[in-house]
C-alpha cells in the first residue's frame, strides 16, 4: 500500500489525533481512500472514525494474542469477516457432538448490558457477543426485550447476547422478532465468493411483546457498526 503522505506530527485545526498518528494529510473530504477500501472490511465511516475503529480492532486482536486464549466475550464488530467467525462457532459445536453442521443453528439469550460481568466466565458452549447496535427500536434492559425508541434516537446499544448453538429440534420457543443483522447502515451488499453477502450477516431472534410485523414496519435491524 502506497502511503498517502508523510506524517505530520504537529496538530492542525480540523485534524484528529488519530489522523495524525496514521500520517494522513489534511484534506477537505477526510474520506477513506479508495485504495484502502479495496482491501478493507465494509465501512461507511469518515477517515478519522475509520482509523479509530481500525485501531480498536487491532487492540482486540493484540490482546487476544497476548492472553494466549480467546476472550470470554467477543466484540463481534472487530472481526474482518463476521460470517466466518460465527460459522466457526457452529462447526465447533457440531464436531463436539458429531452431528451434521446443517442440523445446528444459533439460539439466542439476552444477558444484559454490562459485558464486564461475563469477562471471566466464558459460556460452556457457543459465544458471548457484544458491540452490536439496534436501529429503529429501543431496548428495555429490565425486561430484556425490544421497546419503542425514544424520540430522535436512531441507534441504541444492543445487549450482550449468548449465541448458543443447538440442534434445530431443540430451539426454545418465545415471542420474538426475527431481526436482520447487517455490517453497516447501508443494509445492502453483494455476494462474495464464499456465497455470503458482504453486508447481511444473519437473523437474530429478539424477545418482543409486539408482533413481528410491528418491528418490520419500523425497519428494525442490528448493526455491527455505525457510520460515524
Amino acid at each position: 500500500m502506497q502511503p498517502l503522505g508523510p506524517a505530520n506530527h504537529s496538530h492542525q485545526p480540523g485534524q484528529s489525533r488519530v489522523e495524525q498518528r496514521a500520517g494522513v494529510p489534511l484534506c477537505p473530504s477526510l474520506q477513506v481512500p479508495e485504495l484502502w477500501k479495496a482491501v478493507s472490511y465494509p465501512s461507511l465511516k469518515p477517515l478519522g472514525s475509520y482509523l479509530a475503529d481500525l485501531y480498536k480492532r487491532l487492540d482486540m486482536l493484540a490482546g487476544w494474542a497476548t492472553a494466549g486464549q480467546p476472550p470470554a466475550v467477543f466484540w463481534l464488530p472487530g472481526f474482518f469477516f463476521v460470517q466466518s467467525f460465527l460459522t466457526a462457532g457452529l462447526q465447533n459445536y457440531a464436531r463436539k457432538l458429531s452431528i451434521p453442521i446443517d442440523m445446528v443453528r444459533y439460539d439466542f439469550e439476552m444477558l444484559g448490558m454490562d459485558a464486564a460481568k461475563h469477562q471471566h466466565s466464558p459460556p460452556v458452549e457457543g459465544l458471548y457477543i457484544d458491540g452490536l447496535y439496534l436501529e429503529g427500536a429501543g431496548w428495555d434492559a429490565a425486561e430484556r426485550q425490544l421497546c419503542e425508541s425514544d424520540p430522535k434516537v436512531l441507534f441504541v446499544p444492543a445487549p450482550v447476547m449468548w449465541f448458543r448453538p443447538k440442534h434445530v429440534e431443540q430451539y426454545t420457543t418465545f415471542q420474538h422478532y426475527n431481526c436482520p443483522m447487517y455490517r453497516t447502515t447501508d443494509r445492502r451488499g453483494v455476494l462474495a465468493t464464499t456465497g455470503h453477502s458482504t453486508n447481511f450477516v444473519m437473523f437474530v431472534r429478539l424477545p418482543s411483546q409486539q408482533a413481528p410485523q410491528h418491528w418490520t414496519m419500523r425497519g428494525v435491524a442490528l448493526l455491527t457498526q455505525l457510520s460515524s
